[in-house]
């Protein structure tokens, strides 16, 4: 499985700054929706909830995060 593939509702940061968008370089947001091949309507939203911005981005613009790592296996 690639876990750099970008799906749906998968937790993005932006790699650039947007700043037509007002957005900055490391801002959080959620894939909501697949546009076409490689590219992601994205929301991103405040502590609150509310969405402050919601665009299309194409996947070079995105970094997937990841909460968890890669179980390791532990040998005696």
């Amino acid at each position: 499985m690639d876990r750099n593939k970008i799906k749906l509702l998968d937790t993005v940061a932006l790699i650039d700054d947007l700043p037509e968008r007002k957005l900055k370089r490391g801002e959080v947001g959620t894939v909501v929706e697949l546009l076409a091949p490689d590219v992601f309507e994205v929301e991103f939203s405040d502590d609150d909830g509310e969405t402050y911005a919601e665009l299309a981005l194409p996947a070079e613009k995105l970094i997937v995060l990841h909460n968890q790592g890669e179980k390791l296996k532990i040998v005696a």
